[in-house]
C-alpha cells in the first residue's frame, strides 16, 4: 500500500523535498501526494517497465483528481520514468541496462560530493533523521527485513543524506538517478545474493556524516556507487 499522505520528503522523515507546494497548513498538495506516491510505485517497479499509466485508475487509487494525477504525470515524464507517445499513450519507461554505466558516470562524481557536503553541513535535526536510519540499517543486518522493506530503506537513507547537503540542485539530480539505479536494481533482485549487506554499508557513511568527516564520508559514498554498479554487471 502506498503512504501517500505521511510519505517524508525523499524518504526522509524531516520535512518537505526543495520545490514542494504546500497548502497553508504545512501539508503536501494533492499533486505532491500523488507524485511520490506514483514515483515511488515507478521505481520499485510496482508499476512495471512498459506497462500502461492510466491516470483515472491512479486517481482512485490514490482517492485524488485526474488533475494531481496529469500534474505529477508531467514531473515524471521528465524525470524519465514515464514515456509518452503520439496516438499510443504514456507508459511506465523500460528499464534499459545500458543506462547502467550512464547514471554510475554520474552518481561517482556527485554522490562522493554530496555525501562531503553532507558531513560539513548537516543540522541538528538532519543527524537526528540518519542516527534514526542507522539504528534501522542495524535491524536489517539482523535479517528482519524483506526485500522490499530494504529497497525503501535504502532509499530514505540516499534521500536523507541528499538533504542534508542543503543544495536542492545537487539533491534533485541526485534522487533522479538514485530513482533510475534502484530500478534496475529492482530487476535483478531476484539475482542479488546479498541486498541486506550492501544496504547495511551505508551505515560507515552515516557514522561520517553525523561525526563531521567529509572526506571520509566521499570516499565510502564513491566505493558505495562503485559496488552497486559491480553488483549489477555480476548479476547480468
Amino acid at each position: 500500500m502506498e503512504q501517500v499522505a505521511t510519505e517524508p520528503a525523499g524518504g526522509a522523515p524531516r520535512g518537505a523535498e526543495p520545490g514542494d507546494e504546500k497548502s497553508g497548513a504545512g501539508e503536501l498538495t494533492l499533486a505532491e501526494r500523488a507524485y511520490r506516491a506514483i514515483r515511488d510505485r515507478l521505481v520499485m517497479l510496482e508499476i512495471r517497465p512498459g506497462a500502461p499509466i492510466n491516470e483515472e485508475q491512479l486517481a482512485q487509487s490514490l482517492g485524488v483528481g485526474r488533475t494531481p494525477v496529469r500534474e505529477a504525470l508531467k514531473r515524471l515524464q521528465y524525470e524519465r520514468l514515464i514515456t509518452t507517445y503520439p496516438r499510443r499513450g504514456t507508459f511506465a519507461t523500460e528499464v534499459n541496462i545500458t543506462d547502467l554505466a550512464h547514471i554510475s558516470e554520474v552518481r561517482q562524481e556527485l554522490e562522493p560530493l554530496a555525501a562531503a557536503q553532507a558531513a560539513r553541513r548537516a543540522t541538528v535535526a538532519d543527524r537526528a533523521t540518519l542516527t534514526a536510519l542507522r539504528r534501522e540499517l542495524e535491524r536489517a543486518h539482523s535479517g528482519r527485513h524483506a526485500a522490499a522493506e530494504l529497497m525503501h530503506l535504502d532509499l530514505q537513507v540516499h534521500r536523507a543524506v541528499y538533504a542534508a547537503a542543503h543544495n536542492p540542485y545537487l539533491e534533485d539530480t541526485l534522487v533522479r538517478h538514485d530513482n533510475l539505479a534502484t530500478r534496475i536494481w529492482c530487476l535483478f533482485i531476484d539475482r542479488l545474493s546479498d541486498m541486506a549487506g550492501h544496504v547495511e554499508q551505508h551505515g560507515p557513511l552515516i557514522e561520517a556524516i553525523v561525526a563531521g568527516e567529509p572526506e571520509k564520508a566521499a570516499q565510502l559514498a564513491r566505493g558505495h556507487v562503485e559496488g552497486f554498479e559491480r553488483a549489477i554487471r555480476g548479476a547480468i
